[in-house]
């Protein structure tokens, strides 16, 4: 019997590529109607594991249920169902906007008169309307990624798989992108997003982290912020942060201070460990020692990508 509340659900799965494994023995579930975000560096298996979703791979071992489907089984019944975009932009670059929308329209099978009200309705969530004429090529980076999303949209797909859909795209356009996401969340759209962007991992609802093919966290963003994280976080903000990293780490490697991390983030360092507030002073004296004046130090709550870095190492 199907789960109406689970749009997928992944049991021990797994990819092998000779004696590599790619995918080892994950185990995770998407919500209907959630931003789950998969997280994990190059080469981590986030990839992999979309490939297995979407059938084109069939796992080595476990199952994969999309939409509750066994996608090995039948990948020809999830496809009409779902929408794929993915890291590399894969429309035509000498077509325009709205040549490109049709030829994906016909593709996805859809009629003159449906293709035509799909097309308008792409064209206005994503707010390309004016652009219709415009060749791909000519497209700014963040319109060829509004562009990629209409294309994959057109046939109004219960979930969509996004793989790193804003890599190379600036910061507003990122912010855009993600604001037609919640569009399409709103309207009941299960979204499955890879993205190296700490920042975009906040807007999801959920998200997994993935290292050398397993999953070792997972929960909403806050969740994994307390359940991951030990010791605190003391953001500093140094005259010189490169030369304070270094210290400290030196510091850390030679024993004289016992810390978790030490990272930079702009011109600010943040440093992980137990009791951090009143350590402040011996953190200080360490700067201090090398020549570098500490500046303001102040204890925060960790960000995600504090708890991310910590994770990976």
């Amino acid at each position: 019997m199907g789960n109406d509340r689970l749009a997928i659900v992944a049991r021990s799965l797994t990819k092998q590529f000779g004696d590599f494994t790619a995918v080892d023995g994950i185990d995770f579930e998407v919500h209907r109607g959630e931003v789950f975000g998969f997280l994990g560096p190059n080469g981590a298996g986030k990839t992999t594991t979309i490939r297995m979703m979407l059938g084109l791979l069939k796992p080595t071992a476990g199952t994969v249920t999309v939409l509750d489907v066994a996608v090995a089984e039948h990948p020809e019944r999830i496809r009409p169902r779902i929408g794929y975009m993915s890291q590399r932009f894969s429309l035509y670059n000498d077509l325009t906007v709205l040549q490109n929308l049709r030829f994906y329209g016909r593709a996805y099978g859809l009629g003159n008169d449906r293709l035509k009200e799909r097309i308008q309705e792409a064209l206005r969530m994503t707010d390309l309307e004016g652009h219709e004429h415009t060749h791909t090529k000519d497209l700014a980076g963040g319109w060829r990624q509004r562009l990629a999303l209409s294309a994959a949209i057109l046939h109004r797909p219960e979930l969509l798989f996004l793989d790193e859909p804003t890599a190379s795209v600036d910061p507003v356009s990122r912010r855009a992108f993600w604001d037609l996401l919640y569009k399409l969340v709103a309207e009941g759209v299960t979204v499955f997003v890879t993205t190296h962007y700490m920042d975009e991992a906040e807007h999801c609802h959920r998200l997994a982290f993935i290292q050398r093919g397993r999953l070792i966290a997972s929960g909403s963003p806050e969740e994994i912020k307390h359940s991951v994280m030990r010791g605190q976080v003391l953001e500093i903000a140094p005259a010189d942060p490169p030369r304070a990293v270094q210290a400290l780490r030196a510091a850390r490697d030679a024993g004289r201070l016992e810390l978790e991390e030490v990272a930079m983030y702009g011109s600010l360092v943040h440093v992980v460990g137990t009791g951090m507030e009143r350590r402040k002073e011996e953190i200080a004296a360490e700067l201090r020692r090398v020549g570098v004046a500490p500046g303001p130090m102040t204890v925060i709550e960790p960000s995600l990508e504090d708890v991310f870095i910590a994770c990976m190492r």
